[in-house]
C-alpha cells in the first residue's frame, strides 16, 4: 500500500517498464502530454506485480504513428494505436488518444469518442477512483484528480464521475457500460477491497446495461473472479445486488431450495466456492442448481445437463463443461446419502471417471461431507479399477485365455468384469479375474446359441 506521495512516485519511478518509459518521452518530447494509465498504476502503488501497462496521450492517432517506426492501427476509431518496441508481444505498448465518449447505445462501448479533452477527462470517463489515476515519467508526477490514492489507503471502491457524488458518478458509469458492474464486484475479490455502499447501489439500475452485455465477457469475469484468493468478496456482491439472480437465474433460485432460509443457504454456498480449490470452484459455484429431489447413489444424469446447458449458454468451454456438471451431477448423492458401502462410492466415483473424481472428492470436502470425501479419497490413493481400462485384463487377455473370437462379446465380459470389481476391489488380479470371465463366457456362448 502506497504511504507518502514520494514513496509512491519512487515505487513508479521503479517499475515502470523502460519502453513504456520510452514511449512516453518520446511523445513528451514531441509536444505532446502522455502518462501510464489504469490498473498498472494502481497494482505498483499496492506493491502488487502490474499487468499490461497502457498510455494514455493528448497526441491524435495519426501523429502517434508518425512519430513511431512500427506502430498497429489497433482501434483507430477509438483512439488506440499499438506501438511496437521489440520482439514478442511483451514489447506491445498499447497508446490510446485522451477522449470524451458520447451515448452507449449497446452498453458495452462508446458510439462515437471525442479527441483533444484533457487528462482529467479522460480520467473521469473511467470505472472506480482506483483505475483513474496517472504517471507522468517524462514529469516524474502522479496525477490523482478523483482521490484515488485515498481509497487505495481506506481499501475502498468507489465510482469516480465528474459530478463528484458517488450514487450518481456509479449509475453513469455503469449504465453506459454494463460490464463495469462485473468489473468493479471482481476487483472488490482481486484487490480484497470493500465496495463503497453509494457504488453498490448505483449497480442496480445499471442491471439492464448488464444484460446486453456478451456472455463471453461475462465468462471471463466469472473465471477472474473464481481464481482470485477469496471469491466470496465478490459473490456476495453479486447475489445481493442482482447480479447473481441476472446472470445465473438457475442458482439464484436454487439457492432457496437447500435451506429455508435463504441467508444461511447463501453463506453455505460462500463458503463451499471459497474452500474449493481451482479445480472444483466452478462446479462449487454452481453446485445448487442440483435438484434435491433425485436422491440417488449415483451420479444424476439430469443435474449434469442442467449444469452443462447452463455453462454452455454462458459460453464456458468444454473442457470446464465437462468437469463442472459431473460434479453437480454428484451434489444430491453426496449431500443426501450416508450409509455408503465401499462398493457405491467406488460406483459412483466410476460415473465420474477416474480424470474427475479427485475434483469431486474436493468439492464433497468443500461441501462438507468430509465422510464420504475421506473415504473416496483412500479408494483413489489404493488405486481401485474405475474403468475397464484398469482392470487387470484386457481384451487381449480374454480372447487368448478363453478362445473367443473378438467383437462384442469381449466388451460385455469386461463390463462384467468391472462390475464384480466395483464390488469387490480384490478380486482385480489376473488369475481371478480369468476365471470369473470362464463362467461368463459359457453363459455369453449360450446366449448366442438361443434357445434350443
Amino acid at each position: 500500500m502506497a504511504t507518502t506521495p514520494a514513496e509512491s512516485l519512487a515505487r513508479l519511478r521503479v517499475v515502470i517498464p523502460p519502453n513504456v518509459r520510452e514511449v512516453c518521452e518520446t511523445l513528451a518530447k514531441a509536444g505532446h502530454e502522455a502518462v501510464a494509465v489504469g490498473g498498472a498504476v494502481r497494482d505498483a502503488l499496492l506493491g502488487r506485480e502490474p499487468g499490461d501497462w497502457d498510455v494514455a496521450t493528448s497526441a491524435r492517432p495519426e501523429q502517434v504513428m508518425a512519430l513511431f517506426r512500427k506502430t498497429i492501427p489497433t482501434g483507430l476509431q477509438h483512439g488506440t494505436v499499438t506501438i511496437v518496441t521489440g520482439r514478442g508481444e511483451s514489447s506491445h505498448v498499447e497508446v490510446t488518444t485522451f477522449r470524451g465518449e458520447g451515448a452507449y447505445t449497446d452498453a458495452r462501448r462508446p458510439d462515437h469518442v471525442v479527441f483533444g479533452v484533457p487528462l482529467v477527462e479522460d480520467l473521469a470517463r473511467r470505472d472506480l477512483r482506483v483505475n483513474a489515476m496517472a504517471y507522468d515519467p517524462a514529469k516524474h508526477e502522479l496525477i490523482d484528480p478523483f482521490g484515488g490514492q485515498r481509497d487505495l489507503a481506506e481499501r475502498m471502491l468507489r465510482a469516480v464521475g465528474p459530478t463528484g457524488d458517488v450514487y450518481e458518478d456509479a449509475v453513469a458509469r455503469f449504465t453506459e457500460d454494463g460490464l463495469r458492474v462485473m468489473r468493479a464486484v471482481r476487483f472488490a475479490a482481486a484487490l480484497e477491497f470493500e465496495l463503497d455502499p453509494d457504488t453498490e447501489r448505483g449497480m442496480i439500475p445499471a442491471l439492464p446495461s448488464l444484460a446486453k452485455v456478451s456472455k463471453e465477457r461475462i465468462c471471463e469475469e466469472l473465471r477472474k473472479m473464481l481464481a482470485t484468493r477469496q471469491p466470496s468478496r465478490a459473490l456476495r456482491i453479486a447475489e445481493r445486488s442482482g447480479i447473481l439472480a441476472l446472470i445465473l437465474p438457475e442458482l439464484h433460485a436454487g439457492l432457496s431450495r437447500w435451506i429455508a432460509d435463504r441467508g444461511l443457504a447463501v453463506q453455505s454456498w460462500l463458503e463451499r466456492v471459497e474452500a474449493a480449490p481451482a479445480e472444483a470452484r466452478l462446479g462449487a459455484l454452481i453446485a445448487d442448481v442440483a435438484k434435491p429431489e433425485a436422491m440417488l447413489r449415483r451420479l444424476d444424469r439430469d443435474a449434469v445437463k442442467q449444469a452443462a446447458d447452463l455453462l454452455r449458454r454462458l459460453k464456458f468451454s468444454n473442457d470446464e463443461i465437462a468437469v463442472a456438471s459431473v460434479l453437480v451431477g454428484t451434489v444430491s448423492a453426496a449431500r443426501h446419502v450416508i450409509d455408503w458401502s465401499d462398493a457405491e462410492i467406488r460406483r459412483l466415483l466410476a460415473d465420474v471417471t477416474r480424470p474427475h473424481a479427485r475434483a469431486a472428492v474436493a468439492l464433497w470436502r468443500a461441501d462438507g461431507v468430509t465422510g464420504l470425501a475421506d473415504r473416496a479419497a483412500a479408494i483413489l490413493d489404493r488405486k481401485d479399477a474405475l474403468a475397464t481400462s484398469e482392470l487387470a485384463v484386457a481384451g487381449k487377455d480374454l480372447i487368448d485365455a478363453l478362445a473367443i473370437k473378438p467383437g462384442p462379446s469381449v466388451g460385455r465380459i469386461l463390463a462384467a468384469l468391472l462390475a464384480r470389481v466395483l464390488d469387490d476391489h480384490t478380486l482385480n488380479t489376473r488369475d481371478q479375474l480369468l476365471q470369473i470371465a470362464q463362467g461368463m463366457e459359457l453363459l455369453l456362448a449360450r446366449d448366442q446359441e438361443g434357445p434350443p
